[in-house]
């Protein structure tokens, strides 16, 4: 519990520190570790007003978000081997995907499915780079 409420205190004291500045655009890398849901979602959920309070630019990327915490963004981008495989709003990933023959399941959240998807998309399209041999492997 101890550890749980370090973090908390370490990134509301690191965002305070990047808020203050005269820029317009924050970047945070993986800031829901060791924390759970709940909390993870009130910190996204602060930075979202905060965005939208003072049109800033606010980039994080998460690992398997809660749904309602991935519902909290406005604009997501899905990356697969460092290649953006979707960038746009949340609203039209869906479709997005629709489109490319990948329809999400009624009951499957729709963060567990575009990990799925993105998963899908690296073992079957992406080459893999041998190292010992030098070569690609796959497609």
């Amino acid at each position: 519990m101890l550890m749980n409420i370090e973090k908390i205190i370490f990134v509301c004291i690191f965002s305070g520190e990047m808020i203050v500045g005269p820029t317009n655009a924050l970047f945070m890398d993986e800031i829901s570790n060791g924390l759970d849901s709940s909390t993870t979602y009130q910190i996204i959920a602060c930075l979202q007003q905060l965005a939208h309070t003072a049109d800033a630019t606010i980039l994080i990327s998460l690992l398997q978000p809660a749904p309602e915490t991935f519902d909290l963004f406005d604009d997501i981008i899905l990356m697969a081997e460092g290649k953006i495989v979707y960038h746009g709003p949340r609203d039209n990933v869906l479709e997005f995907f629709e489109g490319c023959g990948f329809r999400c399941p009624t009951r499957k959240g729709v963060a567990d499915f575009l990990q799925e998807v993105i998963n899908f998309i690296i073992i079957f399209f992406c080459p893999v780079f041998d190292k010992k041999n030098k070569r690609k492997i796959g497609k």
